[in-house]
This record gives C-alpha cells, structure tokens and sequence, in this order.
C-alpha cells in the first residue's frame, strides 16, 4: 500500500486512541490493517480517513438511511462486542461492509462474519466493498435485521450498527448461552450502545456508552417520530404526538423568554448527561436539529453540533416549547408560548446539575420479558418485546 494511506490509516488509529475509544489490541490491529478507503470508494483517501460518520444513502425526503460509522463509535462497540479468534458473528445493518470487515479480521479464517440488511441495494455495495478489501469470506444477505438471520445461528456475538428501539426475540434465541449482544438502544428518545449478556432469567448489561446511530427500519421500527418545521428544522419525538408542524414552527418565530440556568456543562456533559436525565424521566421530552450553516437560522446558538447539524433539547408542551441554547458560555432555557414549560425544563436543568451532572458512567440496565415480574428499578421503560429496568 501506498506510503500516503499507511499514513493516513495511523493518524486516524492515533485519533482513536487518544480519545480512548478502542482498548482491545485485536480491535486495534483491525483498525490498523483493514484499509476504510476502499469501503468509501467515492471519497478521496483523505476524506475515508476522518474520524467522521459518513452518509451513503439518503430517503426520497433527503434523510439519511444508511452510513459508515464514525471510526471511535464503532471501536467502542467493538470493546463492547469482546470478539475473539474463531468466533461466528451476526452483524445486523450492512453498511458500506466496513464493520464486517473488522469483524472478519479480528475473528479469522477458523470465524465467520454474517451481516443482515434490509436493502438489497446496500448488500450489493457492501458486497463489492468487501470483495474488493479481500473479505470474500463474509456472508452479505437481504433480509429483516429483527429476524436475525438462523441458517448460520447459533452466534457468539450480534451487533446491531443501527439504533433500535427493543430487543428482537430472535437475536436473543440466536446467542449462544454465554453470548453478548450489543446494540445502540433507545432510552426514551436517547441512545446508548448497550453490551448485553444472559443473568438468569433476564439480560443485563456489561457497559454503556452514548452514541447516535440512524434508527431501524421496517417491521420492527420503533415509535419514534420526525416532523418537518419549514425548511431546515427537524423534531424528533420519542413517540407519537399529535402535532401541528405549521404552527409549531410559527410558535419559533417568536421572541422567547430568557432564563440563565448559571450553569456551563461540556457539549458531552450536555450530549452524556442531560439528554438522558430528560429522556428518562420528562415523557414531554423533545429534540430539534437544524441544517448546519443555514441562510435563515431557526434555533438560537444551539448547544450541540453535529457534521451535517447542530442541535437542541427541551420540552414540547401542549401550549409552549421550552429549548436548550447557550449564551455567553452558559446555558440558557428559551421558552416559546406558555412559560410554564421554561420553569419545568429549567428545573429539570438545575436538578441533573445539583445531583451532579450524572451522565452514562454507572448506568445498569435489565432487560426482562414483557409482561413478566422484576425487581424493582428506578426507572422503567416499556418497550414492545421487554421491559428495560435503569439503575445507576
């Protein structure tokens, strides 16, 4: 290979490692050799060597469907996933095949890497990209990734590279009795990526990290709902709601009222920490993205941002909108119609800050059967298949 890519390939494993993203050598050295470029065919080098999520297939509406991973997300994952030598494993989400390659190195001749998407498109390309990287060995198939995929089961580990909502009765059946399971799960309109391992009667994580993936889709598709608002806003709700987008989006127009919450958390206190306390406890919880570098702005100084977006959290009220901002430093709460929903999402602020700004760090989840008895938790999400139980 060409100095310039060797190059390339150390400055991102460097930038992977300094974030401490990546902690297993065999996850290292499969960052190390498999060359993401030749994955990413239509970028130049340069490019396929960022640490970024790359999108590779957007809806007739323009949202993005499919994507290369950023890099340190899917090393994380990988941590989670603890894959060894000669180990068979399930990858639900094609890709650009990148993932399954990784896998395929670090498994080696004596594993074997099967990887499920819903569009045969996507497994034609992931196909190819692998084909071309050498990693003939992976079996690419069309089909539902909540199905799992049974003529090659049982697996010792499943990977999910796409946010999902519940756990798949099927991925479960699957596993083997000392397998893992990990996925990016919603916790209430957040996701974290959950390794999960059998306890008995229930499934129990091993560790929890946040993480932004693109949500599953087709049958087992979670409730989650996005509304347009003009041109360049999005909402996302972690359920349906009836809402009126028009008038939500003239509602924004407006001038809002002001609270400083005399706070100054980190974008990743906010992205960690904050989103999840909301998610899990506030149901009236509510997100909004904005296209980056928009000629008309919407969202006032948004406090988080994202390659394509910046960002904001609140709470979407009957009668008013209560939205995260910064000012000067610190955070802010706008409230848009009744000010009612300010006072709640400014007291939601100061809460998570006098607990001390609890984030993911010491988050255990228990997935039990729906329907079935649990000891108690702190918090409980009802999900279609199982019942999560939190507890930090």
């Amino acid at each position: 290979m060409p100095v310039e890519l060797n190059s390339l390939r150390q400055r991102l494993l460097d930038q992977v490692l300094e974030q401490g993203a990546a902690t297993d050598p065999l996850v290292v050295d499969a960052l190390r050799t498999v060359p993401r470029h030749l994955f990413l065919p239509d970028l130049p080098p340069e490019e396929a060597y960022r640490d970024d999520a790359i999108v590779t297939k957007r809806d007739a509406d323009g949202r993005p469907i499919s994507s290369s991973s950023q890099p340190s997300i899917m090393t994380i994952m990988l941590d989670q996933l603890a894959v060894h030598s000669g180990q068979r494993v399930l990858e639900i989400g094609a890709g650009t095949g990148f993932n399954a390659a990784l896998l395929a190195h670090i498994v080696g001749e004596q594993g074997r890497v099967t990887s499920v998407d819903l569009d045969a498109d996507t497994v034609e390309r992931a196909r190819e990209n692998l084909d071309a990287a050498g990693c003939q060995d992976v079996v690419v198939v069309t089909g539902d990734g909540s199905l799992g995929y049974p003529d090659n089961a049982p697996y010792h580990r499943i990977i999910a590279t796409v946010g999902v909502w519940d756990l798949a009765p099927a991925w479960l059946d699957q596993l083997k009795p000392k397998g893992r399971l990990v996925v990016p799960l919603d916790l209430g309109g957040v996701q974290r990526t959950v390794a999960f391992v059998r306890d008995g009667d229930h499934w129990t994580s091993r560790s929890a990290r946040p993480c932004g993936f693109m949500r599953m889709r087709g049958p087992f598709a979670g409730p989650e709902k996005n509304y347009r608002l003009g041109n360049t806003v999005t909402l996302s709700l972690p359920r349906d709601r009836a809402v009126d987008p028009g008038a939500l989006a003239e509602v924004l127009t407006g001038v809002p009222v002001a609270a400083g919450t005399g706070t100054d958390p980190t974008p990743g206190q906010l992205f960690d920490g904050l989103s999840l306390w909301l998610a899990v406890r506030e149901p009236r919880w509510c997100a909004l993205s904005e296209e980056a570098g928009a000629d008309t702005p919407v969202l006032p100084n948004p406090p988080l941002t994202a390659p394509e977006t910046v960002m904001t959290a609140g709470i979407l009220g009957d009668d008013g909108v209560a939205l995260l901002s910064r000012t000067n430093g610190e955070l802010t709460v706008l409230g848009y119609g009744n000010e009612a929903v300010a006072g709640d999402l400014l007291a939601h602020v100061l809460a998570w800050d006098a607990a001390g700004r609890p984030g993911t760090t010491g988050l255990r989840i228990d997935a039990y059967p729906s329907g079935s008895a649990f000891p108690g938790g702190e918090f409980v999400l009802d999900k279609g298949e199982c019942r999560l139980v939190l507890s930090w």
